[in-house]
């Protein structure tokens, strides 16, 4: 070889290492998986761009499944696969079921039968069999249904292992669980011993519970925790029935901070810049940002800020640029400074909503229980980008895949395209 076409060969392989470097890069964020409930973060943020503004029934729809049963877990997207949890109640018998819905084409991959139970408990009747969302880990899934079965699967749908933890819980299950490392973690405040539970998540063994450390009046909530520093000193960060908990990896209590009388706890917290975010539930409730750290009881020494005004009984929070977005139940969404709580904005944006906000491109997506789904910049001053209808009922949160919008509704699963 001459050295002028060794020379020119050597520029085109590292032209072509540059070319599949940028291609790797891009490719991972276009397929970026929505594994968990909120999200690859577990806090509502996508890396996704040019997303969909308008849709209805008809236009910007790439695929339509209808949905038999009753859920409202939200979907995950892992790989090529959407993957959701579902449950059908024929003639007095429930089957809790895990499908697979192939992205490209709306096809049913597969769908596994877990748990089957003739005698149901009660639930809320806002509430659904299957609501916690499930969890991919990177190798497996993970799914949830409350103290009616927990079991991990192989992607192609194989039982890895099923378990049954009997715990009272109250209006049925709601929080969903979440892997880290060999733990997966799920909250068990029923009616009586709430707590928070850690398992082998490789055989479902329980690893140990960690008790809450309170007197509540009303035990019960469907808190989905998040873990905070996850690269240095790792804490489960889980709110249950008047306070918010701080455990180690192996489930002893590093902190807590009390909100009294709170309870039926649901959005799930952010955390950010080394705050907890997160809501105090029913019946009531009150917003807090507080400061990480410390040890015991925080809860005079560790708060930043709260709020009455606003705060979401059931709605996850979302914060892009030290901008905190909210939605209370009726649908009236706040912009404050996260950083003080100093309100921006105040408006009305939708209807009655129970579905977590969704960040992604320089947008906010926020669904009603009405199937309207409202797009609006995540600035400090209020735009409406757009209103898009399905005329159905919507509990679950939109998750983005690629730049499209999976959307559950009570009787189909939709792909929205831009």
């Amino acid at each position: 070889m001459e050295v002028t076409d060794f020379i020119t060969h050597s520029f085109e392989m590292k032209k072509l290492f540059i070319c599949l470097i940028f291609y790797s890069i891009m490719l991972g964020v276009q397929a970026e998986d929505w594994n968990q409930f909120r999200g690859p973060t577990g806090q509502g943020h996508s890396v996704a761009k040019g997303l969909p503004l308008t849709w209805n029934r008809t236009s910007g729809v790439a695929w339509q499944v209808n949905l038999d049963g009753k859920a409202w877990s939200s979907p995950i997207s892992i790989n090529n696969q959407i993957i959701l949890t579902n449950a059908l109640l024929v003639e007095g018998h429930l089957s809790l079921e895990v499908l697979s819905i192939e992205f490209g084409s709306g096809k049913i991959n597969w769908r596994k039968v877990l748990f089957e139970y003739d005698n149901q408990p009660r639930i809320h009747k806002k509430n659904s069999y299957a609501s916690p969302t499930p969890f991919f880990d990177g190798s497996r899934i993970f799914v949830h249904f409350g103290n009616l079965g927990t079991a991990c699967l192989e992607i192609n749908g194989d039982l890895i292992w099923k378990k049954k933890f009997d715990y009272l819980a109250v209006h049925g299950g709601g929080g969903s669980p979440v892997i880290y490392k060999d733990l997966l973690l799920f909250s068990a405040d029923g009616e009586k011993d709430p707590c928070l539970y850690a398992l082998n998540k490789k055989t479902g063994e329980i690893r140990w519970k960690a008790r809450r450390d309170s007197n509540a009046k009303k035990n019960f909530s469907f808190c989905t925790p998040i873990i905070i520093n996850p690269k240095d000193n790792p804490l489960i960060i889980s709110p249950a029935s008047d306070y918010v908990f701080a455990y180690n990896l192996d489930g002893k209590q590093v902190w807590k901070f009390n909100y009294p009388n709170g309870y039926s706890v649901v959005p799930r917290p952010v955390f950010d810049q080394g705050m907890v975010y997160f809501s105090s539930g029913y019946d009531s409730p009150i917003f807090y940002s507080i400061k990480t750290g410390g040890y015991g009881d925080v809860t005079k020494t560790h708060l930043a800020w709260k709020t009455r005004k606003g705060a979401p009984r059931n709605s996850s929070v979302v914060i892009v640029n030290n901008l905190l977005f909210m939605a209370a139940d009726n649908g009236v969404v706040s912009c404050l400074n996260s950083r003080t709580g100093l309100p921006l904005w105040v408006e009305r944006v939708a209807g009655s909503c129970s579905s977590s906000l969704v960040y992604a491109d320089g947008t906010i997506y926020l669904a009603d229980e009405t199937g309207k789904t409202f797009i609006f910049e995540a600035k400090p001053k209020y735009k409406l980008l757009g209103t898009n209808e399905l005329e159905e009922r919507m509990l679950a949160s939109p998750i983005v895949v690629n730049n499209s919008l999976i959307l559950r509704t009570e009787k189909s699963l939709w792909r929205i395209d831009p």
